[in-house]
Order: C-alpha cells, then structure tokens, then sequence
C-alpha cells in the first residue's frame, strides 16, 4: 500500500502512523459514524486499513479495528498478525481487544482512552492477561489530544443535531 502522501522526518514514527489511522477515522466521521480509524504495519508498509461502519454495514462487527485484521490477514494469507503493529484512534472494545489477542498482533499503539469500554488497561485489559497465550504491549497516549478532540467534536455536532430536530 501507499504511504508516498506522509513524511516520516519531524514527527515519530508513531505519530506519523497514528495520523494515517486519524484519516481513517475521518473517512467514518465524514458518513455520520462514530470517528475511529486503525492501521495495520508490516514492516514499513500498510498492510490493512479500517474505520468505524457499524451504522453503514448495519452490522456490529464493522469496527475499524477487525476491518483492518480481516485486510491485513488477506494480504499476509494468515490469520497470525504476529510481524505487525496496530495503530487505533480510540482504545479498543472487549471484543477487538479479543480480535487482536487471537490475531497475535505484538504491539499497538493507541490515541484516546475508551472511557466507555476500554479493554487495553482503562477498564479491563484483556490484551495482557496472564493466563492467555498470547499478550500485546501496549503504547498509549500517541497523538491522545488529537483523537480525542476528534471525538468530543462528533459527539457534540450529534447532540446538536438531535436538539435540533426535538
């Protein structure tokens, strides 16, 4: 996939990869979806994309996070992720915190705290249970603000559009 559109030079590495999962949450923002994006990286390369289509797909399981597991295990030809790195908008729910135990991604790096069902340390974390075979490390708080900030709009504009229309 292409990442010719982003320097990687003044900004982290993690930083410029959480910027591409914001475009994702964009893309969901812009259809009146709740704005949440991931990436899926396999060595320097995008390798699986996703945002939030729940409402779209009229389908709970189109969440940004299993949209990009189900592309990046197409381009691997496996179900084990275990070479790449998820980057998420938004902290993970407990069923894509399980998503991503069982796909064996190493390590993802998140931007805004899930206060709602936050499954990778705010809540709950399932994605370091000892007893599991498998755990991810977490690296949270990258771009956290931005994301957030993203997501406190949204949630606003939905508020006034639901005044309005009362």
């Amino acid at each position: 996939m292409d990442n010719s559109n982003y320097e990687i030079i003044d900004i982290t590495r993690h930083e410029a990869y959480m910027a591409m999962a914001l475009d994702e949450a964009k893309k969901a923002y812009a259809m009146d979806e709740v704005p949440i994006g991931g990436i899926r990286v396999y060595k320097d390369s995008i390798i699986g994309r996703g945002y939030n289509r729940r409402n779209t797909d009229k389908n709970p399981l189109a969440h940004g996070e299993l949209i990009a597991i189900k592309e990046a295990s197409d381009y691997l030809g496996d179900w084990r992720l275990e070479a790449c790195t998820m980057y998420i908008t938004l902290e993970p729910c407990p069923m894509c915190a399980g998503a991503i135990v069982q796909s064996r991604i190493p390590t993802i790096v998140l931007g805004a705290k899930n206060l709602k069902s936050g499954s990778a340390g705010t809540l709950i974390n399932l994605l370091q249970v000892d007893t599991f075979n498998h755990q991810v490390e977490i690296i949270d708080g990258v771009m956290e603000d931005t994301c957030k900030d993203m997501l406190q709009q949204f949630f606003r504009e939905l508020r006034e559009k639901k005044k309005a229309s009362d």
